[in-house]
């Protein structure tokens, strides 16, 4: 007897899950835009004359820890402790991207050496391209021409939004009132593609060892974040040292940063998880116009004309990579 499969059955109930994950994925994702876009304008609302009153290394290692202890939270109300075998092989992959962001929090300061920062904030856009190109290699996703084109138009709205946030300085300011001229060095050059590999490895590195163990994300960003604070507290250390408190000049502002930035991290990991580095990178660049739509509003900063052409581009670049 032949049997003919009802096709349509369950259909409904297929469709009202895959909408119902793409609001979820739409929340999300609308929520981490949100968090990485206000966080310079929350800095900025920090500072006492001019001026951050807090220690950054202390604030970053209260964001790790912050995360630490949210993982184990998690997992110690969602995964059975005692099925979960650790063993060093498990372990210590996640050592890795710790180390690379340490030294990429490093190179942002060195950078500043060999080049002004407003060149660094163009060149950094570099980093898509990077991340693009190891997503592609390392983990063997082929790309449409037409998603490439997308990450090319990306990376384009990140330049044209630097580059219309420059202070090119007043011709009648006299010398004295000029901006810092403008500058990279040879040094500069190799830095910053240095850092844009780096950070490009660090993304796609964690997006690999994510997917490859088939452990709670918990249980994994518990192993990432127990290196994250040792290392993010070694440099703390060694670069204050008793020259600050650990927690003197926080404000109320600091601490959403280091909420927001906590909650961050974790929602990343989701992304890392279940989506992608490319997923990353859209994120963060769309973030670019909540800063500045943030900054106008609660800084008063000007909005330049400019501010158009990378907003249609990075919707551009969205519908063009996930058509």
């Amino acid at each position: 007897m032949i049997v003919i499969q009802n096709m349509g059955s369950g259909s409904p109930a297929r469709h009202r899950r895959r909408w119902m994950k793409g609001i979820r994925w739409s929340f999300l994702l609308g929520l981490m835009v949100l968090i990485y876009g206000s966080h310079a304008p929350l800095i900025a609302l920090t500072k006492v004359d001019g001026q951050v009153p807090f220690s950054s290394s202390s604030c970053v290692v209260l964001i790790e820890l912050a995360k630490l202890l949210l993982s184990l939270v998690t997992l110690l109300f969602t995964s059975d402790l005692s099925a979960q075998r650790g063993s060093l092989t498990l372990v210590a992959p996640y050592a890795v991207p710790a180390v690379l962001y340490a030294l990429n929090n490093n190179l942002v300061v060195l950078m500043q050496v060999y080049m002004d920062p407003s060149s660094f904030q163009v060149l950094s856009n570099l980093k898509i391209a990077s991340t693009a190109l190891l997503y592609s290699f390392c983990l063997g996703k082929r790309l449409r021409p037409l998603q490439w084109l997308a990450l090319g138009i990306l990376m384009g709205a990140g330049v044209c939004h630097s580059y219309s946030s420059l202070d090119l300085g007043d011709p009648g300011r006299t010398e004295d009132q000029a901006s810092p001229r403008i500058h990279i060095t040879a040094w500069g050059l190799v830095l910053v593609l240095v850092y844009c590999f780096i950070s490009g490895l660090a993304a796609v590195y964690t997006e690999r060892v994510l997917k490859s163990q088939q452990l709670p994300l918990s249980l994994q960003n518990l192993y990432l974040y127990v290196f994250g604070v040792a290392i993010n507290g070694v440099s703390y250390i060694s670069s204050v040292g008793g020259k600050q408190g650990f927690l003197e000049g926080y404000s109320a502002a600091v601490w959403a940063i280091v909420a927001g930035q906590a909650a961050n991290g974790l929602l990343m990991s989701v992304v890392l998880k279940h989506g992608s580095s490319i997923t990353r990178l859209f994120v963060i660049s769309s973030s670019m116009l909540v800063n500045a739509l943030l900054s106008w509003g609660l800084l008063g900063l000007q909005i330049s004309p400019l501010f158009l052409l990378p907003s249609s581009m990075i919707g551009l670049a969205v519908y063009m990579y996930y058509k």
